[in-house]
């Protein structure tokens, strides 16, 4: 990547009053005819019946169950293992295009491998039916965090190379019994993320970490795992997307891809320093899993920084994982700013986050403070550089929404503000040329969140958990949402005319 791409960066910043929050008017009708929108969860999130018809516990499970995640648990969550059709009726009276769930590998085929359990088959394809009948597209990612406890158990799950022919087993399942009426399959969601928090910082399943690094963990190695972890999840992608490929593809004519957690990245200064900071973040990040998916092998900054700690792929494994995708999914949610740090270079341990060189400048706003700052020309700072450097892959952002503390109003005027904001941005980078095919809010519902249980949401509809029925109830952001879904046209006019009129026949709910 050259440097003056960062200049480019640099000037969306400096446009931030131009690329602001609902910078400008459009509507549906602004994007290609193709265009998909849609929400998402993931499984553990919102099922619940986390022991009911033969599901097994996942890592997640265990998690939860030591007391982390706030003391929070999936074992009802939103319980939409029972709620399904109301929830899919939501989503059609919404308008919504599509909807993005995972699949519980521990509910499909509880002991990791095996036999598939038929009450677990069953309630998915309950699920894709009742979506299809309501003309709702199903994308499906087969694995978000929620490893089976029963492999990690066994051979320490995504640690051991063993995880890939398991992976590509239940993979093979999955498209087996739903490929028939499932177009659009995610691997794995944010590997990058996922290894990062479960086996560097320790934070998340399955808590593997090492002094100096990550928290009060008793178990784990923070300097070379997380970078394990995430080349068998390449290799294990890679095995099932080749699989479908060869076996599935023609027939079922869908697409496969995973996901990739990123930020929008800005250097702290103009210096040739932070901008290389920079970009390092950038390559550590994207690149981490985009650079061997489109190029065969991680990028030459990680290689040089991270030396023997980075496994290396044979001859073989490049081909394999080479091109073994049809898009990337984007998980985007806010922007890091930083700067070069060339001394963690010099300390006796290293870590992934020493490893980059370079210092977040803004990481207690980002990652302690509630809401998200709105700054939508990060997202399409992030289309512009997986276009100018993967070759402009299709492109799905799977994952976008705005933080908020655990509703004390349905009027969550900054969720709606957010969405306008990086709608309409995603609009920009499509009109600059980035091959973008779709969009979904994260989240559908109030969902348990993974590190802080229900302290903090992002759904478009609230639920009432202390309501036995676990009552559904709309947002703002839902209401504006669907207005847009609808044809309608949506500006900062617009926004606050909404906000005024859902203000006065819904918002008072909790007063």
């Amino acid at each position: 990547m050259k440097v003056i791409w960062w200049l480019f960066i640099l000037n969306l910043q400096n446009m931030g009053f131009v690329l602001g929050v609902g910078h400008h008017k459009y509507c549906r009708h602004d994007f290609p005819p193709a265009f998909v929108f849609g929400s998402a969860t993931t499984a553990y999130q919102v099922e619940g019946a986390a022991s009911q018809d033969g599901r097994t516990p996942s890592i997640w499970d265990t998690f939860t169950h030591a007391g982390y995640a706030n003391g929070a648990t999936g074992d009802v969550a939103v319980d939409q293992y029972h709620k399904y059709k109301e929830d899919v009726k939501i989503m059609a009276e919404m308008s919504l295009d599509a909807y993005s769930f995972s699949i519980s590998w521990s509910r499909l085929i509880p002991n990791g491998r095996g036999p598939l359990n038929p009450k677990g088959a069953q309630y998915y394809n309950n699920l894709i039916n009742e979506l299809i009948s309501h003309g709702i597209q199903p994308h499906v990612t087969l694995t978000h965090t929620d490893l089976p406890q029963a492999l990690e158990d066994e051979y320490g799950g995504w640690l051991n190379p063993r995880i890939v022919k398991d992976f590509t087993a239940y993979a093979d399942a999955c498209f087996r019994e739903f490929g028939d009426r499932v177009s659009y399959w995610i691997t794995v969601n944010e590997p990058n993320v996922f290894a990062l928090g479960g086996y560097d910082q320790g934070v998340t399943p399955p808590r593997r970490c090492s002094p100096p690094f990550g928290i009060n963990c008793t178990r784990g190695n923070s300097s070379s795992e997380a970078y394990v972890v995430v080349h068998n999840i390449l290799l294990a992608h890679a095995s099932a997307a080749r699989l479908y490929k060869r076996t599935y593809q023609e027939k079922q004519k869908g697409l496969i891809g995973i996901s990739i957690f990123t930020f929008g990245v800005v250097p702290n200064t103009n210096s040739t320093e932070d901008v290389m900071a920079a970009k390092r973040l950038n390559d550590f990040t994207i690149g981490w899993i985009a650079s061997p998916l489109v190029f065969g092998d991680y990028p030459d900054a990680m290689k040089k920084l991270i030396g023997s700690r980075i496994p290396t792929f044979t001859n073989h494994e490049s081909e394999l994982v080479k091109g073994s995708f049809d898009f990337l999914g984007v998980v985007h949610y806010t922007t890091l700013y930083v700067q070069n740090d060339p001394g963690s270079l010099l300390r006796k341990q290293r870590d992934y986050y020493t490893d980059i060189a370079a210092n977040i400048t803004n990481f207690e706003e980002i990652f302690v403070t509630a809401e998200y700052p709105i700054l939508p020309w990060a997202l399409q700072g992030v289309l512009e550089h997986i276009k100018q450097t993967y070759g402009n892959p299709p492109v799905y952002i799977v994952e976008n929404g705005q933080r908020t503390k655990r509703n004390s109003t349905l009027v969550d005027t900054s969720r709606a503000e957010y969405l306008q904001a990086y709608i309409g941005s995603t609009l920009d980078a499509i009109r600059n040329g980035s091959d973008t095919r779709g969009y979904f809010a994260w989240s559908f519902l109030d969902v348990l969140e993974l590190l802080d249980g229900y302290g903090s949401s992002f759904g478009l509809y609230y639920v009432d958990l202390d309501d036995p029925d676990l009552r559904r109830l709309p947002k703002l952001s839902s209401y504006w949402y669907s207005h847009f879904l609808k044809g309608g046209s949506v500006s900062p006019d617009i926004l606050i005319q909404l906000n005024t009129n859902f203000s006065a026949s819904r918002g008072h709910f909790f007063q």
